[in-house]
Formats: structure tokens, sequence, C-alpha cells
């Protein structure tokens, strides 16, 4: 399983996200025999990752269990849809990417290393936080719809709120890579970047 078949496999994970979301409630049986197919299928590729060694394991270990992470969330949001499938299957996906991700940093070193484990965790920070705000503003705008000019204005500025909350975070994680980036500096020229770092984030 190469990089590339890595990436293909990743992609096909997104599109199943997408149709799994849109699918209609399951059977028990049909919900039983799907949880088998995917366990099966997590097997195979867990087996196909023994022919790498080292990172390259690692990183097909971390994309074949990402794979079933999300599938048995997909699986989970057929089976009983709620309210809150959308958000599971995004946090699923986004903690999938996170763990394939800081496998991938594992071939850098030093402050590379560093630099690319922050940004791993600063995709996952948008991720969860888009996901949350989603979540979190979904049923305030279908009240906002339903209710009183009072009501609606209360309801649409919570899910502003909301948003706001989203973005502070986004902000912090960006503003840690800005800063792990300054350590591969020395001197002067870090402590330059540093601030440069801090006023552009207001920090």
């Amino acid at each position: 399983m190469n990089k590339q078949y890595i990436t293909t496999i990743l992609a096909v994970t997104s599109l199943a996200f997408s149709a799994g979301a849109m699918a209609q409630s399951m059977s028990e049986s049909e919900y039983k025999s799907a949880e088998k197919s995917i366990n099966a299928e997590c097997k195979s590729d867990k087996m196909d990752c023994d022919s790498f060694a080292d990172n390259a394991k690692d990183i097909c270990m971390a994309v074949a269990k990402g794979k079933e992470k999300v599938a048995k969330a997909e699986l989970e949001a057929r089976y009983k849809p709620s309210k809150n499938s959308g958000y599971d299957i995004s946090i699923a996906k986004a903690e999938a990417d996170y763990e394939v991700a800081k496998e991938r940093c594992d071939d850098k070193a030093g402050n590379a290393e560093d630099i690319c484990v922050q940004e791993a965790k600063a995709a996952f920070v948008h991720a969860k936080a888009d996901a949350k705000a989603q979540l979190k503003t979904s049923k305030p705008m279908i009240i906002a719809n339903e209710e009183p000019s009072a009501s609606r204005a209360k309801s649409k500025e919570s899910g502003g709120k909301t948003h706001q909350s989203a973005a502070a975070y986004k902000h912090d994680a960006d503003y840690a890579v800005a800063k792990e980036k300054c350590n591969a500096m020395s001197g002067d020229a870090k402590d330059v970047c540093v601030n440069k770092a801090g006023k552009h984030y207001g920090k």
C-alpha cells in the first residue's frame, strides 16, 4: 500500500461519508451484515500493511483504522439516524485524518516534525470546530424559521456566537503553528518571528 493508495483510501472514505450520511435507516439484519463486512474489510486492510515496515506500516495501519472508524460511524448513522449523526461522522473523519497526519509527521525530524504535528493539530481543531458549529447552529436556524421575530433574533444571535467560538479555536490553533515555525530560528530572528506571530494573531 503506497502513499498514492493511502490517499485513494482516504478519498473513498470521504465519498462514503457523503453517501452514508444521506442513506436511510436499515434493519437489524442489514446492520449486522454491514458491520461484519466492515470488520472483514478492516482486517484485510491491516493484513496488507504487513508488507510494509517502520513508519510506512504505521501510516498504513492508521489509514486502515481510520477507514474503519468512519465506516462504523456512517453505519450507526444509517441504522439509528439522529440529529447528531452528521456530527459523529465528521468527528470520526477528523480523528481518522489526524491519526494519519501524525504518523506521516514521523517521517520528518526536529523542528520540521514539530511543525508538522502542530499543523496536524490545527487541521484537527478546524475540523472539530466546524462540526461543532454546524451541530449547534442547525437547530437554532430551524427554530428561527418557526418562531416569532424576537425569538428568531435570539436564535440567530446564538448561532452567531457559536461561529465566533469556532473561529477562536481555529485562531489559537493557527497561532500555535506560527510559533512552532519560529523555533527553527534563533536569537533576534526568532524574537522577531515570535513578535510578528503575536501581533498577527493578537496575542
